[in-house]
């Protein structure tokens, strides 16, 4: 069964251990509309951010939703703690997923630009900011 989530409701620590990108196929009366991804692992929960094509110029995050049916991730890893924050700006929507060792973003995901005219929807994984893949460097001193 699929639960629906606010950016609010990943706020705080948690350890990420899986991340892909992936489209899902919605299925309308007499057509169909492909939608982006990006899919994760946290604490051991499956979940979805589901992009909102609107009009193909502008976009925006539609929403989160947790044990979507048929969704395997394939690309796991090591686990990664990472601490979410939502972004200050009033303009942006979106949460940040920083790794407590490099104090880099991990992932981001939400609505850019929600005042304006362009809304972006932003689903973005950096695997290279992950300490897993940056041996070496830390903002934390050994």
């Amino acid at each position: 069964m699929n639960k629906t989530l606010e950016l609010k409701d990943l706020v705080g620590r948690h350890i990420l251990t899986g991340c892909q990108y992936g489209t899902l196929i919605e299925k309308h009366d007499w057509w169909e509309e492909t939608l982006n991804t990006l899919d994760f692992i946290l604490d051991g929960r499956v979940f979805s951010v589901i992009e909102n094509p609107e009009d193909g110029y502008r976009s925006s995050m539609r929403e989160i939703i947790e044990n979507r049916e048929g969704l395997v991730i394939t690309n796991v890893f090591e686990p990664c703690e990472v601490i979410g924050i939502i972004r200050t700006d009033e303009s942006d929507d979106v949460i940040d997923f920083f790794d407590v060792v490099t104090g880099k973003i991990v992932i981001s995901i939400g609505t850019t630009e929600c005042d304006t005219y362009y809304p972006c929807f932003i689903a973005e994984f950096n695997p290279e900011n992950m300490a897993i893949n940056n041996k070496g460097t830390s903002i934390l001193r050994e």
